[in-house]
């Protein structure tokens, strides 16, 4: 803990997060602890209708359909995406319910 930058992590040091909460919350940190992923977020968080067709994402990231496809799995997993098969391409949404309660469990830990 640095004290001289008013960073503190008092609730999770006091252990408030249950067993099961923490290992959901590690999960979904996993997830999210990817520069691609945080990209495609950004992306998707940006769009005016909020959402994206993975039909754009290749190009726009600068990676392989498989690789990007495997990106966008692992965060359907996370549960921070919501995926919708519109006929032969996925499009994808923030769950934001999802993205606040890590917010939320992190923001107490510091504040």
């Amino acid at each position: 803990m640095n004290t001289q930058d008013g960073l503190c992590c008092a609730t999770l040091r006091t252990s408030t997060l249950s067993e099961d909460d923490a290992v959901e919350l590690a999960s979904v940190m996993k997830a999210l602890a990817d520069p691609v992923r945080l990209r495609i977020l950004a992306m998707i968080a940006s769009a005016p209708s909020g959402e994206l067709c993975a039909c754009d994402l290749p190009a726009a990231l600068e990676r392989s359909q498989p690789t990007v496809s495997h990106h966008l799995t692992q965060l359907v997993a996370a549960g921070v995406l919501e995926r919708e098969q519109r006929g032969k391409w996925a499009w994808f949404r923030l769950r934001p319910q999802r993205l606040a309660a890590v917010a939320s469990i992190l923001g107490s830990a510091c504040g």
